[in-house]
Order: structure tokens, then C-alpha cells, then sequence
């Protein structure tokens, strides 16, 4: 009896110790995952899945905005420059539409201007990481300092001290790597409209991207475009224009997180 007694409790001993650790592993899973999602069609908004929604609201992400309202949020992602922002960045002027930049390092020593127009301009700076690796290969420390690298040198071209907006480079995200960025202070931003556009060689007229925006809109979309794309540039005065004929309005990310916040009065805030 004594000795299955001591069995018993060695067991119980052992099992104490390991329980705690395969929790946590369970709660930060670094299995990577694709960002995907069905594409909206017909005024329905996209919907990337029960999966993925979890996740997302476990760490405080987002993809797309209320389906009631017709509210676009536009983002680009900047991961080095091709001569094309500058135009995009008059047509926001002159349509009245602010955006969110996920920029690189190679972009901010390439075009450190253009940053400085973008937060100028009035526009969100996100971060896109300096390398543009795939965050669930590398380490903790090294997610944090490429995390870092972006915010700092954006503060030293434009004044901004604080980064809010993440988008993972590639789409490629674990759980694990959301914990530490939201421990950094960072939000996920991913999207709900996007297609093949950063292909710089294979481009196929602004139609051609007019469309494959048009026929996947819905209300509450946070558009992903690259800015890379000689289309986007040439189609997006029309986008913008067309949209709202149809009574939507382009809102900023940050809307986007004060509605989802449920504040009443964002002036407050």
C-alpha cells in the first residue's frame, strides 16, 4: 500500500508540474496560419470563417467593420516604393479620404518623404515590420525588435512617437505572435477585400482593378491594396468617386476600433 501510495503521489507531483505548461502552449499556439477569407460578393460582406473569428477576438483583431453600415476603411501596404504613392496619396487629398500605410524598413529609407507626407497628410502609419519575415519563424526578442526598428524610425521621420496598426507580413500569423504584439500595443489589422495587384509585371489596366474592387465591396470592408500597382494608382480616383455615389463613406481605422469599442462618444476619447 505504501509504495502504490508513493506512485499516486509522484503521479500527482509530476502531472502539477506539466499541466502548466501545456496550457500555456495551447493558449499561444505558434502553428502558423494563412490569412483567407470567402470574398464578398453582391453587397455581402466577406467572411473569413468561425476560426479565424475567434482568434481574431481573442486577441483583439480585426478584418472588416459593421455589416449595417456602409463604412470602407482603405489600406495600402507600402513594402518599397514604385513611383506610384505620390499619386495616390494627391487623389486622398483630393477626395477627402484618410488611409493607413503598412510601411517596411526598405520603405522608410527608401522613401522617408513620402512617410513624412503620409503622417502630414493626416493619414495612419502602420507597421509592417522592418524585414517583411515571416513573424512565426523567428523569436520573441526578434519580433519585438523588428516591431521596434519600424516605430522608431517612423518617430524619427515624422514626430509620431506611438504605432498602433499591425499587419503580419505575407498574412502569416500564430497566436503566439499576436500575444506579443498586443503586448507591444500593437492591434492586427488584416482585411476583407483584396486580389492579386502586387504583381508589378503582370498589372492589367485600371479596369481591370476598378473591378475586382467593385464586385467584392461590402459594407464594412477594409481594403487591402498594394501600392506598388500602376491599376490601383490609375483606378482609384474612379473607386473612391463611385463609392460614394453608392452611399458609402471612407472612415479611418481609427473609427473603425473607437465603433468597435462601443464608445458612444468618440469625441471624448
Amino acid at each position: 500500500m505504501k509504495t502504490i501510495r508513493k506512485v499516486v503521489l509522484l503521479s500527482s507531483a509530476l502531472m502539477l508540474l506539466v499541466l502548466p505548461t501545456v496550457t500555456n502552449a495551447e493558449e499561444n499556439s505558434n502553428s502558423p496560419l494563412h490569412w483567407g477569407f470567402k470574398k464578398g460578393e453582391n453587397g455581402r460582406q466577406a467572411d473569413a470563417g468561425r476560426m479565424f473569428e475567434v482568434i481574431l477576438e481573442d486577441h483583439g483583431a480585426v478584418y472588416k467593420g459593421d455589416e449595417n453600415a456602409k463604412d470602407l476603411y482603405l489600406t495600402f501596404d507600402n513594402g518599397y516604393e514604385n513611383g506610384y504613392t505620390a499619386k495616390i496619396l494627391d487623389i486622398l487629398k483630393k477626395e477627402k479620404v484618410t488611409a493607413a500605410f503598412f510601411i517596411t524598413g526598405h520603405y522608410l529609407k527608401s522613401a522617408p518623404e513620402l512617410v513624412d507626407r503620409m503622417a502630414k497628410e493626416g493619414h495612419i502609419i502602420g507597421n509592417h515590420s522592418w524585414h517583411h519575415p515571416d513573424l512565426t519563424q523567428i523569436s520573441d526578442e526578434k519580433i519585438k525588435q523588428e516591431l521596434e526598428m519600424v516605430r522608431a524610425e517612423t518617430e524619427r521621420i515624422t514626430g509620431r512617437k506611438h504605432m498602433n496598426y499591425l499587419r503580419p507580413p505575407r498574412g502569416i500569423f500564430s497566436e503566439r505572435t499576436m500575444a506579443i504584439a498586443k503586448e507591444a500595443g500593437y492591434t492586427h489589422v488584416f482585411w476583407s477585400l483584396a486580389f492579386v495587384d502586387w504583381n508589378t509585371d503582370q498589372q492589367k489596366g485600371a479596369q481591370y482593378a476598378y473591378d475586382k474592387i467593385m464586385t467584392q465591396v461590402h459594407p464594412g470592408a477594409v481594403l487591402l491594396l498594394h501600392t506598388v500597382s500602376k491599376d490601383n494608382a490609375d483606378a482609384l480616383e474612379n473607386v473612391i468617386r463611385d463609392l460614394k455615389k453608392q452611399g458609402y463613406s471612407f472612415k479611418s481605422l481609427d473609427e473603425l476600433m473607437l465603433k468597435k469599442a462601443g464608445m458612444k462618444n468618440p469625441m471624448l476619447y
